[in-house]
Order: structure tokens, then C-alpha cells, then sequence
């Protein structure tokens, strides 16, 4: 879609893009949402994808995935072999439901950023414990859990002009065992729900990740894993407004469904594996 309201585009920003932010900007990445509405209250657009962010980096204490990675990179990223958890990336990436077209120009902060519930990138950083890098406006940066970005439908804790810089993920994260279920109306449709479950090696802890179904991203971690009514009753403890309301599915089905898929996921990664 044309958008008719812009008369300025800045190709080549500063480092430190901020350093030049004003009201009407948005920053530029993917642009594949952004293309795709009406933008009345913007005016010029901040290229970030000339500032040569490096996608993904590996090294000792995780990985590091720029802001300005696509879909397509992530996707096709081959981990180190005793990163079995690094796997939900290809498989966050398939949930993106996407064309290739798509996945070639959007990027991963984008789709964080966007905060959607069914974000499948707001996911996989939840689930694998990510902080972002976030760079502000006055040149300083600050670093939040992913647990804590999103706190709303499309709503998030960012302060005007500030942008995402990078997502890390540490390496006791990617370590993990990992399991995962989602569902959606149709087999290349909008997920209603998408959970993620990890566990340390040789221990009895687990974590588990409920995004889609409810409005900003649900984790609830216990030192040893819970029986099955134990599980329920924290599953049930959500605030009835945290679960999202939208043709996909009704509050009340999607916490059926998180039910379900808690018991699933508990008795999955409850299996001793040498």
C-alpha cells in the first residue's frame, strides 16, 4: 500500500539512529506491516536495515540475533549441535505463516515489536528466556527480559523514538530439552494458542510458555515439576483478562486448550532421557 502521508525517507541514519528521532518517524525494517495499513500520524520513515546489523552471531554464552534479521535467516540459522532447544527457531519461523516473500523482508524485531499475541518470534524469546537490547533516544541503552516486553495486545514498553537493537539468548537456555504444541482453526491459520515447554538437563525443573491465547506472554516456572492437578490449578490462577478474545478462539477455549497442552507437555518432558 502507497503511504501517502510520508514526503521523507532517511536511508542512511546515524549509528545511533535515535539521535535523530521526531515525532511522525517509524522506524523501518521489514516493512511488511507497516506497508500493509494506513499510517495517517507518520510523515517520514527511518531505514534501520542499511545499518548492517549482524543477524546472528554465536559465541560463548549464546546467541545474539540482530533486530534487523529475517524470518529467512533465522529459519535457515544452523545452531551448534548441543544446542537442541536452538531447533524452535526453525519451528517459530513455520508458524510465522507466511510467503517466502514475506519471510526474505520481515524481520524478527519487527514481529516482536509489533506485540501481537500470536507473534511467533515474541514466543520463541519468551520461551528460551531472550533479554532485548534497547537503545533510546539519548544515546543510553537498557536490557529487559522478553517476559516482560510485551504487556498488552499490541502493546509494549516501548518509550517513543526507542528501538530494539538485539535479542540474546543464553546458552543454558538453548541447552535445554524443549517441547511444544499450538493450535489454530485452520491448518495455515492465525495460532489461538502456542505453548512452549523446557527443562534443564539433569534436573526436575521446568518452564512453560503460554503465548497466542492470551493477550501478552504467560510464563510460570517451578523448581520441580508439578503433579497434573498442581499444574491445572496455576493454569486456572490466570487472570481471566490475560486470555485474548478474537475470532480464533473464545477466552474460555483457549484456556481449555492450555490445559490440555500443559498436561501434555508436563508428561512429555517428565521422561528421563539418558
Amino acid at each position: 500500500m502507497d503511504l501517502t502521508t510520508i514526503n521523507d525517507v532517511v536511508r542512511r541514519p546515524p549509528d545511533r539512529p535515535g539521535a535523530i528521532w521526531r515525532v511522525g518517524d517509524a522506524w523501518l525494517a521489514g516493512g511488511t506491516w507497516l506497508f500493509s495499513a494506513e499510517q495517517p500520524d507518520l510523515d517520514r520513515l527511518v531505514d534501520l536495515t542499511t545499518l548492517g546489523w549482524t543477524p546472528l552471531e554465536t559465541h560463548a554464552t549464546g546467541l545474539t540475533i540482530g533486530a534487523t534479521c529475517t524470518i529467512h535467516d533465522l529459519y535457515t540459522f544452523v545452531a551448534p549441535g548441543d544446542w537442541p532447544a536452538a531447533q524452535l527457531c526453525r519451528i517459530s519461523c513455520e508458524y510465522f505463516l507466511s510467503s517466502f516473500k514475506v519471510w526474505n523482508s520481515a524481520t524478527v524485531g519487527g514481529n516482536i515489536c509489533m506485540s501481537l499475541p500470536a507473534g511467533p518470534m515474541i514466543t520463541l524469546c519468551v520461551a528460551l528466556e531472550a533479554t532485548y537490547t534497547l537503545w533510546s533516544t539519548d544515546g543510553t541503552e537498557r536490557i529487559v527480559d522478553a517476559a516482560d516486553f510485551v504487556i498488552g495486545d499490541h502493546q509494549n514498553i516501548l518509550e517513543p523514538g526507542e528501538v530494539l537493537r538485539s535479542i540474546d539468548i543464553p546458552i543454558h537456555a538453548l541447552t535445554k530439552r524443549h517441547a511444544h504444541r499450538r493450535f489454530s482453526l485452520t491448518h495455515l491459520g492465525r495460532s489461538t494458542i502456542f505453548m512452549i515447554a523446557t527443562r534443564t538437563p539433569g534436573t526436575t525443573d521446568l518452564l512453560l510458555t503460554i503465548t497466542a491465547g492470551t493477550t501478552r506472554p504467560i510464563q510460570l516456572s517451578f523448581a520441580t515439576i508439578p503433579d497434573r492437578d498442581s499444574l491445572q490449578h496455576v493454569i486456572n490462577a490466570i487472570p481471566e483478562a490475560a486470555w485474548f478474545d478474537d475470532p480464533n478462539g473464545t477466552p474460555d477455549h483457549r484456556l481449555h486448550l492450555a490445559r490440555h497442552y500443559a498436561e501434555e507437555l508436563r508428561l512429555e518432558l517428565s521422561e528421563d532421557r539418558l
